[in-house]
């Protein structure tokens, strides 16, 4: 039977989902200039392909405009056509950006941190998901031969990410059962989450070539351990040249790093619905789970929400050059170039309003009682999704970081998402969320 190749033009929505139209590789020209036909309410299509309240009905047109720096192509199987698919933006058909175009979300923010501080981000993901058919990995965690049992799996993920242009850094045989974490080379600005999405793209890809299930979800079972989403961060000025370091700055930051990153801690809280905006993230962010429960600073510590990574004496890499903090409180049910806006949001505000740099914890939290935690200006971070959706939407500042209409639609998209959950036991949202990341 006859195949034609094919080209996916894709996009990440509110969900972490990543949907698109497919056409024939030979219009890709004409794809570049006209794009495909898009649906205004696709953007309430929730994770579990149900349709949320949706203020648009069945009316609008809107075009996805593929931009060609995103383009993978690889050959996943020896002789078959290649694996296609390209990242884009929505658009109005009069070419205007569509206000709930994730991709278009985050190079408003990055605008936004350029044109207040000066700078660029530069920096990775890390992803953390799990192998579904690998239960009995017991005496396996960071093993030589747990590596070695899924040799060719890691093998293929990261000739995949080289050959799609993303730069592998390393993979290796987790802590979970089954669990792997894959991470990349940094980048700067938007490509940051571009590289993140594709990277996950080519994990599942991978998976089903090789007849294997994977899985993204925060949390398999409550007793288990987590798969979370780190994203690692630093600064560079017009000259390309890093800025995050200063040997003087409290804890080693820049002026502007300290800033960006007492932002962040501020506003957590309020942004933690759009980072870990799963119903099951909130079973992973708690307490001794090497996640993130509050909205600390650790030096060096992996349950800190924001950490101080640490740098290398004997590395042939400058120390300012390696040097860069890591965001902790996200996971892979999050749309990657909106956890990043959300993130860059926050930070330059913090940058605009002068923060001072906090105290980076070195203790744990959670044995203080409320009252010694707001005095030391910290804050347990919400425990369910609907407390973070109620302190993202009454958060007036953070709401206004998006487009008018924005928080809206995205609270109703969550809440089409819990609902779909109701009279569900907690083993049962478990595997549903297993099920659709």
């Amino acid at each position: 039977m006859k195949r034609e190749e094919m080209m996916v033009a894709c996009c990440g929505d509110l969900s972490g989902k990543v949907r698109g139209k497919a056409f024939p590789l030979a219009q890709m020209d004409k794809r570049l200039r006209r794009g495909v036909g898009w649906t205004p309410t696709n953007v309430q299509i929730t994770c579990f392909d149900a349709i949320a309240e949706s203020p648009f009905g069945s009316l609008g047109d809107l075009m996805l405009i593929p931009d060609p720096s995103t383009c993978v192509s690889f050959e996943s199987e020896e002789g078959a056509p290649k694996e296609n698919f390209v990242l884009g933006n929505i658009r109005y058909t009069d070419g205007r950006p569509w206000e709930f175009c994730t991709r278009s979300v985050l190079e408003a923010a990055l605008q936004r941190l350029q044109s207040v501080a000066g700078v660029t981000l530069y920096g990775a993901f890390e992803h953390e998901f799990q192998l579904k058919h690998r239960l009995g990995d017991l005496g396996k965690a960071f093993t030589l031969g747990g590596f070695q049992e899924e040799r060719h799996f890691c093998e293929a993920i990261i000739a995949a990410m080289r050959e799609a242009g993303v730069t592998p850094d390393t993979i290796l045989k987790e802590f979970g059962a089954g669990q792997f974490e894959v991470t990349m080379g940094p980048q700067r600005g938007v490509t940051i989450a571009d590289h993140s999405l594709i990277t996950r793209e080519l994990v599942g890809l991978v998976a089903r070539e090789l007849s294997y299930e994977s899985t993204f979800t925060p949390i398999r079972d409550p007793a288990g351990v987590g798969n979370g989403v780190h994203v690692h961060m630093s600064m560079l000025d017009s000259a390309g040249d890093p800025v995050t370091y200063d040997p003087n700055g409290k804890h080693e930051l820049s002026d502007v790093a300290g800033k960006f990153v007492a932002g962040i801690l501020k506003y957590l809280d309020s942004i933690i619905a759009i980072t870990a905006p799963s119903v099951v993230s909130y079973l992973r962010l708690t307490p001794h789970r090497w996640s993130a429960a509050f909205n600390n600073l650790g030096f060096r510590d992996r349950e800190a929400s924001v950490r101080i990574c640490p740098v290398s004496d004997i590395s042939d890499i400058a120390r300012a050059a390696q040097f860069n903090f890591e965001f902790r409180a996200a996971d892979a049910t999050a749309n990657p170039h909106l956890a990043l806006a959300a993130i860059v949001h926050a930070g330059v505000q913090g940058i605009e309003e002068g923060l001072a740099v906090p105290e980076a914890t070195q203790e744990d939290l959670s044995l203080l009682s409320p009252e010694a935690l707001a005095a030391r200006g910290y804050v347990r971070l919400p425990q369910t999704l609907e407390a973070a959706l109620q302190r993202f939407e009454e958060n007036e500042t953070v709401c206004g970081w998006f487009p008018e209409g924005f928080a809206d639609v995205y609270v109703k998209h969550k809440e089409g998402e819990i609902a779909y959950l109701a009279d569900k036991t907690q083993t049962e949202i478990c595997e549903a969320y297993e099920s659709v990341y």
